[in-house]
């Protein structure tokens, strides 16, 4: 079960989170999907960290999800789903759908002091025409793992085709 939240880690996610990266967690903004425990699933990550653009508005953190999809990569999906893209115009254009909710998602989610430091520092135009996971050519697919996190939080094609056509959400509890 997967239940998307919009919550500050408490001390035991925190924990979680730093043993889900095997490091101390930085920019994290909110927990916004845990699982039926409580456990974090996907992060939702600041527009700024260490005074650089960072795009990834969703991180994905779940150990048991990164290894399933790193799996499904390695077989090959990426480069079957981007058949699909250049095949099947409905298929692409329900994902650049997905790339305009998450550019105005991550816009959503700033607050005016970061949008105020985003202008300031010119990032605005990274964060509001990059797309998913800050990917620039929105033809493409570069990472499941974004996709999916993305899928968890918002509205994404390509994580909605990972669960019908390989079961990944089965993998949680």
């Amino acid at each position: 079960m997967v239940l998307q939240t919009d919550q500050t880690p408490d001390p035991r996610q925190l924990a979680i989170i730093a043993e889900q990266l095997g490091r101390a967690p930085r920019g994290i903004e909110a927990v916004a999907a845990v699982d039926g425990e409580g456990t974090p699933l996907v992060l939702r990550m600041a527009p700024i960290v260490d005074g650089k653009p960072f795009p990834t508005l969703y991180w994905l953190s779940c150990t048991r999800l990164k290894v399933v999809i790193s799996r499904l990569e390695a077989s090959g999906v990426i480069k079957q789903l981007e058949t699909r893209l250049q095949e099947d115009p409905d298929f692409l254009a329900a994902y650049h759908a997905s790339h305009h909710d998450y550019v105005d998602a991550r816009w959503h989610h700033m607050r005016d002091a970061q949008r105020r430091e985003v202008a300031h520092l010119g990032y605005e135009e990274v964060l509001t025409r990059r797309g998913i996971g800050g990917i620039a050519n929105w033809d493409q697919v570069r990472c499941l793992h974004t996709q999916y996190a993305h899928h968890l939080c918002g509205d994404n094609v390509i994580g909605q085709w990972m669960d019908a056509e390989h079961g990944v959400v089965d993998c949680l509890p």
